[in-house]
């Protein structure tokens, strides 16, 4: 290679290289940042966790509920005299 060419991409590398550094650098500030925010030390994170659990167990009681009404229901089906069952489709 040309050691003119090579005088020439040097500062223009080291240029560069230093403000790709800069930005990286600055981006990951910035990210730093918004992570911290976005997680408090603790008190808010520990009531959010303590809200969700509530919710699951919300949930889980409902779906025991919806659980025993379906067996009751078909336990009552079940009952049914031959006579009154549903004829099948056609």
């Amino acid at each position: 290679m040309n050691p003119e060419a090579v005088a020439v991409l040097i500062p223009i590398v080291s240029i560069g290289g230093f403000f790709a550094l800069m930005i990286v650098r600055t981006i990951s500030k910035v990210y730093t940042a918004k992570l911290q925010a976005g997680n408090p030390a603790g008190g808010a994170g520990e009531a959010k966790q303590e809200q969700l659990a509530a919710a699951v167990e919300d949930l889980r009681r409902e779906v025991a509920e919806l659980a025993e009404r379906v067996d009751f229901t078909e336990r009552l089906l079940a009952k049914q005299p031959a006579g009154q069952k549903l004829a099948p489709p056609p």
